[in-house]
C-alpha cells in the first residue's frame, strides 16, 4: 500500500517541474517527509520509468529502504525526468495527480 498521499506526490511533481526557482524548496519538502513517505515516493519514481510494475509496489517500497544509502532528495534530484516518472507511477497504481495538481496551482 501506498504510504504518501497523491497531495504530496503532486507537491514534488510540480516543484520538479520549477526547480530553477523552487529547488531548496523541494529538498525542505522531501526531507520532512518520514522514511515510509520517501520509501513510498521513490517506489512511484520507479514505477513510473518502469523498473517495477504496479503489481510491485509493496516490493518496490521495501527495496526503496534497503536501498537508501543517499538522502532521498538527493536522489530523486538526480533523477532524470522525475516530475514525468512520479505522475506516471501514479498513474500506473490508478491514481491521477490532476485533480491535486490543478488544486495546487490554484493556490487550494
Amino acid at each position: 500500500m501506498l504510504e504518501i498521499t497523491p497531495w504530496k506526490v503532486a507537491q514534488v511533481v510540480l516543484m520538479g517541474r520549477e526547480l530553477d526557482r523552487a529547488e531548496g524548496e523541494l529538498r525542505a519538502f522531501i526531507e520532512r517527509l518520514n522514511e515510509d513517505e520517501q520509501a513510498s515516493l521513490v517506489a512511484v519514481m520507479w514505477i513510473g520509468r518502469e523498473s517495477f510494475t504496479a503489481d510491485e509496489l509493496g516490493e518496490a517500497i521495501a527495496t526503496a529502504k534497503a536501498e537508501a544509502t543517499a538522502p532521498t532528495a538527493d536522489y530523486l534530484l538526480g533523477s532524470p525526468h522525475m516530475s514525468d516518472h512520479l505522475e506516471n507511477g501514479m498513474d500506473e497504481l490508478g491514481m491521477s495527480l490532476a485533480d491535486e495538481e490543478d488544486d495546487l496551482v490554484r493556490g487550494g
